[in-house]
């Protein structure tokens, strides 16, 4: 008779492994009731301390607008600008791990990661939300491998390329090109920087039409402000930002060189000017004891500058146009009130004195035909003594040169499949033989 044997005790199961933490910038935040407010206090502080640790970024902070959203995870941002914020999870972060968030937002949206995104995914056929969340990885990688730091703390578990065994200092493409969704990615499934950092529209997006959203020259001029703030920026400035800012904007123009012979006739020549100073006597009052003669005072060129605005030329074109006025400003020694500004697509628009770069108006979207920008700039008292006409080259050009000397920026292009749908065969006239042309960008 055998005797029982006492049974086998079965092996304890082997304890789960804790999952990697996600995040804390960007964790999703726990449920709670849609009746929970934004605390716009302590956001808005984030964003003060944000601007406070990255001075040359303050411009772009300050242009979001903030849309508070139940729908949004925890911040997300469209192209147009928009920060959408969940409430539970500014309530549920700390102040400096909200500054972190709010410079990592928009870094997606001055590096146009939307627009590459889209870009790199016509070329290479990509469509399914599994790549739109391969970009929005590799688009975090771009900003995070040198985001923080000096001031701005980086949260613990942050997405930075070494996480998933991949260099520093590379661009959203060329990370795109390793990352792939697996292990490694897997603790970032939830990932959401919103349609800003990927081109791919969520629920929660307000689309072109939606209130508070900037149009596509103040996004430029937004950029312009922050890469010219980089360039001048004193101490320590990441090199990614650096790469960033020379790559941005097109180098301007040399205008003082372009302009050399219309500043060369308005300060040189005996008696030349418009006005009488007594602020430096002239050289006669020396034969004349007692009795003070005003002298001329000289004046810089009065510059009219035409900008296409036509629907063939782009935003980032038009952000060139800022950058390159901006330049002729400096030129004619930063005397603003010389200089006039006149939007021209198939009609002119008024013409108006220039301020600021960021505050042009560039009003208009349809056909062109710069002859009526030329008749609007001419048409300025005092009138111009040089016109700066900044164009596709898709326009018809005055029959006669215009009593002004005049310089033509051109805008690069490569070939050119999309200038008559009628006519595949036409070509743009040439820029008349009275004018000097430049390339812009070129």
């Amino acid at each position: 008779m055998s005797t029982p044997t006492a049974p086998v005790p079965k092996p304890a199961p082997p304890k789960p492994r804790p999952p990697e933490p996600r995040p804390p910038q960007q964790r999703p935040a726990a449920s709670a009731p849609a009746t929970e407010t934004l605390d716009r206090e302590k956001l808005f502080t984030a964003r003060l301390h944000a601007a406070r640790a990255r001075p040359y970024l303050a411009t772009a902070l300050f242009a979001l607008h903030v849309v508070e959203s139940h729908r949004v995870p925890t911040m997300a941002v469209d192209s147009h600008w928009r920060c959408y914020v969940s409430p539970s999870f500014v309530a549920q972060t700390s102040l400096h791990e909200l500054a972190a968030v709010w410079v990592h937002e928009v870094s997606h949206l001055l590096r146009d990661h939307h627009g590459r995104s889209e870009r790199y995914a016509r070329r290479h056929g990509l469509t399914g939300p599994a790549e739109g969340l391969r970009m929005n990885i590799a688009a975090d990688l771009e900003i995070n491998d040198d985001a923080f730091g000096d001031g701005l703390v980086r949260p613990a578990g942050a997405l930075v390329p070494r996480r998933l065994k991949l260099p520093d200092g590379l661009l959203m493409e060329e990370y795109l090109r390793s990352v792939g969704l697996g292990k490694l990615t897997e603790p970032w499934a939830w990932l959401d920087c919103g349609s800003g950092s990927d081109g791919r529209e969520r629920e929660w997006d307000l689309g072109p039409e939606g209130a508070h959203g900037l149009a596509g020259h103040e996004r430029d001029a937004v950029r312009f402000r922050v890469a010219e703030g980089i360039r001048a920026a004193q101490g320590s400035v990441p090199q990614g930002w650096r790469r960033w800012a020379e790559e941005a904007f097109h180098p301007p123009q040399p205008w003082r060189q372009l302009l050399g012979s219309a500043l060369r006739a308005a300060v040189s020549g005996a008696g030349t000017g418009e006005d009488y100073t007594y602020g430096r006597p002239a050289r006669r009052s020396a034969g004349l004891p007692g009795v003070v003669l005003p002298s001329l005072r000289r004046r810089p060129p009065r510059v009219a500058v035409v900008i296409d605005t036509s629907g063939s030329v782009s935003d980032a074109e038009l952000g060139t146009a800022l950058l390159e006025v901006t330049e002729i400003a400096r030129a004619v020694g930063n005397r603003r009130d010389q200089v006039s500004v006149v939007s021209c697509d198939a009609s002119a628009g008024a013409a108006r004195s220039l301020c600021s770069a960021e505050g042009i108006e560039l009003i208009g979207g349809g056909g062109t035909d710069l002859r009526a920008g030329f008749a609007r700039a001419l048409q300025l008292r005092p009138r111009p003594d040089v016109l700066v006409v900044l164009t596709d080259g898709q326009t018809d050009w005055p029959s006669a040169p215009p009593p002004a000397r005049t310089v033509i920026g051109l805008f690069p292009r490569v070939g050119c499949p999309d200038l008559d749908e009628v006519d595949p065969d036409y070509v743009p006239p040439v820029p008349p033989s009275w004018a000097r042309t430049v390339h812009l960008g070129g």
